[in-house]
């Protein structure tokens, strides 16, 4: 039967249709009005922001399918494009600084940032393979422009080439996985999908070429988790790409990347998790051992961040590997926890850049505890919070994920993941060390604004807050399940 349109979808698509709109709007007026009113762009991004977060807060409760089932709203899509807006709110802040140090300041930077923050938006909400694959496009077109906006620095263009090609790759893949999908069981619809996969009259045939198609589908996951073996792209385009886009491409993505996840493996193929469990879990570990080890031999701050977001996703997959509805709820607080704290440690280093600088080595924060003592405490919040040392956000997000791991009965996954945790700990010391016991060369500037330190502040602080009471934000993101 043909779909016949009704308005009423539009309704329950408002925070879509309302982003859409205005960045179609900022778009016009940037090129429109004079560099006196650069600032205004910026100013309409965030309020977009806050007004599409808005309307997704109103949205939460409400369990819709529209858009003849190609387009879910339910609490879990709602709650994450509203902790999508929250967050990419906080990276403009930071941004804007680094944007005017660097004289990228654009307005097209902002309308290609609101463009992939649709994109993020449709992943969230997609309820069939078609609106899937459309927000992942949509999402990484405008993070390859976003990459090379910086166009008159050859890493930065050489990265967005990188990111290009290899995000191509796993497109293709992603989509072979997907026509797979498609060929065996006749149907593009998510709900569809599942029934199938739940059947009880499934041949071995039919079970073979559903795992053909889980393979590629985890293989799409993995590259824009950045998981290893999938991971080649992260540490050239993190340290290539100007500090304000991997701070934007490290976090705000990840969101999405994990509602694609639950969208596909859980509301999909639920009924085959005890095959992409295997796979989540192979996955989890290489990532995990891979990126703590070779982040002991970085010296570039970005390329650490980037092995140690590495490190990080493997214990996100491992809460997603375990099966139950308390393994995911783990798996969705240490995206919350992880993005929190790569904010605040990005938010740290755009803060030391100044006219002429960009702090990218690790050598760069000597002595900034002597210089600017409250960021240097900041950094060291953050640095011990990715270490896991309790009391903060870092220690309880890695202590759920164990626990789930244990439950499930993988006790030497947990070993394993504790043994790397240690030694992943080394690096976020190096840093303090740094810090707090060696001389700096030349003196340390704080140059950021004060809407940037005011901002960094309450993020180091909610690191350490949200640490001392996880239990009602654990609560919240099993009951997204």
């Amino acid at each position: 039967m043909d779909y016949q349109f009704n308005i009423a979808d539009l309704c329950f698509a408002l925070p879509e249709v309302f982003m859409l709109s205005a960045a179609v709007v900022i778009l016009l007026l940037d090129l429109y009005t004079s560099e006196r009113f650069q600032n205004l762009t910026y100013y309409l991004t965030q309020i977009t922001l806050f007004v599409t977060g808005y309307l997704a807060f109103t949205l939460i409760g409400e369990s819709q399918v529209i858009f003849d089932g190609t387009f879910v709203l339910d609490t879990m899509g709602s709650t994450f494009k509203i902790f999508t807006m929250g967050f990419a709110m906080v990276a403009l802040v930071y941004t804007r600084h680094y944007l005017k140090v660097h004289n990228l300041f654009k307005g097209e930077y902002f309308v290609l940032a609101l463009l992939s923050i649709l994109g993020m938006m449709v992943m969230i909400s997609a309820h069939s393979l078609l609106t899937i694959y459309l927000g992942l496009e949509i999402m990484s077109l405008s993070l390859y422009t976003l990459i090379a906006i910086a166009r008159d620095r050859a890493t930065a263009v050489e990265a967005a080439l990188k990111y290009f090609v290899l995000g191509a790759i796993a497109s293709g893949l992603l989509l072979y996985g997907m026509s797979m999908i498609y060929g065996i069981t006749g149907a593009l619809d998510i709900a569809q999908i599942a029934t199938f996969a739940t059947s009880a009259t499934l041949v071995s045939e039919q079970v073979l070429i559903l795992n053909f198609g889980l393979v590629f589908l985890v293989i799409g996951i993995a590259f824009k988790l950045g998981a290893v073996p999938f991971h080649m792209w992260v540490p050239d385009v993190y340290q290539g790409a100007p500090t304000s886009v991997t701070m934007f491409l490290s976090t705000v993505p990840k969101i999405a990347a994990a509602a694609m996840l639950v969208r596909l493996m859980i509301d999909g193929l639920g009924a085959m998790q005890a095959y992409w469990s295997d796979l989540f879990m192979v996955l989890a570990i290489l990532s995990i051992a891979l990126g703590s080890l070779v982040a002991l031999m970085q010296s570039n701050i970005k390329r650490l961040l980037a092995y140690s977001t590495i490190s990080h996703i493997g214990f996100i997959l491992l809460g997603f590997a375990t099966g139950v509805i308390e393994g995911y709820g783990a798996a969705a607080f240490y995206v919350l926890a992880y993005i929190l704290m790569s904010l605040a440690a990005f938010g740290s280093i755009i803060a030391l850049n100044k006219q002429g600088f960009e702090a990218e080595q690790v050598s760069d924060f000597r002595g900034l505890s002597k210089h600017s003592p409250w960021f240097a405490l900041i950094m060291l919040v953050v640095m011990l919070s990715m270490a896991g040392v309790p009391p903060f956000i870092g220690f309880f997000s890695k202590l759920f994920i164990l626990q789930q791991v244990v439950s499930a009965g993988y006790v030497y996954l947990a070993i394993i993941a504790v043994v790397f945790a240690v030694i992943s700990a080394y690096y976020y010391l190096q840093i303090i060390k740094t810090m707090y016991f060696d001389d700096a060369d030349k003196e340390i500037v704080v140059s950021a604004p004060l809407d940037m330190k005011v901002v960094l502040s309450i993020n180091g602080i909610l690191i350490l807050v949200i640490g001392l009471m996880p239990s009602y934000w654990m609560e919240l993101a099993i009951s997204l399940f």
